[in-house]
């Protein structure tokens, strides 16, 4: 592996996004040496797509496009962000809101710290913000 590997994709804010940013993380990390039919791929994938479509469904349009950043370095780190620039952080509901949708950071969290990584959320310089996952690639590979 190299020292460090990165990639970005920006996408329109739109759900046929999601299908092809998936895509993406998937065949890069493919790339990198994580094997498609490891645990942690799909876990992968999954997170990517719960990120993509959350920025797709609640920035109500007010981010034109969402980008995709992918990153190995040389400490076995993988980091995947999504960024979007509507300035709403995502919330967690409360147990007691019975709704169809809302869960989604709640599964992404569990899903990280289940191969041993995390969740943060960090503000972008024009107002926005990047949710990012971060995981040992050790566990991933």
């Amino acid at each position: 592996m190299a020292d460090h590997q990165e990639a970005s994709l920006t996408l329109p804010s739109e759900p046929g996004s999601v299908p092809v940013a998936r895509r993406y993380v998937a065949d890069l990390l493919s790339e990198w040496g994580l094997p498609v039919e490891a645990e942690t791929a799909e876990t992968v994938r999954l997170v990517v797509s719960e990120l993509t479509t959350n920025a797709v469904l609640h920035t109500f349009g007010h981010s034109p496009t969402f980008t995709v950043d992918v990153t190995l370095d040389r400490h076995e780190r993988l980091r995947i962000g999504v960024t979007d620039s509507h300035p709403r952080w995502p919330k967690r509901l409360p147990a007691a809101v019975q709704q169809d949708n809302g869960r989604g950071m709640v599964i992404i969290r569990w899903l990280a710290a289940e191969c041993g990584g995390r969740m943060s959320v960090t503000p972008t310089p024009d107002g926005g913000k990047t949710v990012w996952i971060t995981l040992p690639w050790t566990a991933a590979a």
